[in-house]
């Protein structure tokens, strides 16, 4: 696992591969936006690759963000090439994750959290195993006009 810090060609092919894994509406990003991802202060992108070639399998996001009750970690889009779920590369979303964690507890949050679509069985009983809680909340979405 490593956080990415530039841009690379590679990052933005495999980041085009990657997304239409977990969203079929969201676009593929430019070589900019993933700059943009790179370069925030409020974003950390988790890369995991392939040992023996190097090929990224595995993405995640971590947001770090301060509100007045303090800093906030959130997971977000963590993406697991589906070619390399489980076979010769277990675990890859877990280590994905335990990075993000471990980077979270560094930079001083006291939580992370994260959402995972029910039909997402296999990330859900990960996230479970791993120790997070099903919290009892309602998540409201208010879309915005593209």
């Amino acid at each position: 696992m490593e956080e990415a810090t530039s841009v690379t060609p590679d990052l933005v092919e495999a980041l085009a591969k990657l997304v239409p894994q977990l969203s079929s509406s969201a676009p593929p990003l430019t070589a900019d936006q993933v700059r943009e991802l790179v370069s925030s202060p409020a974003t950390v992108l988790f890369v995991a690759r392939r040992d023996e070639d190097r090929e990224v399998v595995g993405t995640l996001t971590l947001a770090l963000f301060r509100i007045p009750t303090g800093l906030r970690a959130w997971i977000e889009d963590v993406i697991v090439d589906e070619p390399a779920r489980g076979g010769d590369h277990p675990r890859v979303g877990e280590q994905l994750t335990t990075a993000a964690i471990n980077r979270a507890r560094q930079a001083g949050a006291r939580t992370v959290d994260l959402t995972s679509a029910p039909r997402r069985i296999a990330a859900n009983k990960v996230y479970e195993r791993m120790g997070f809680q099903r919290r009892e909340t309602n998540v409201w979405r208010f879309e915005l006009e593209a």
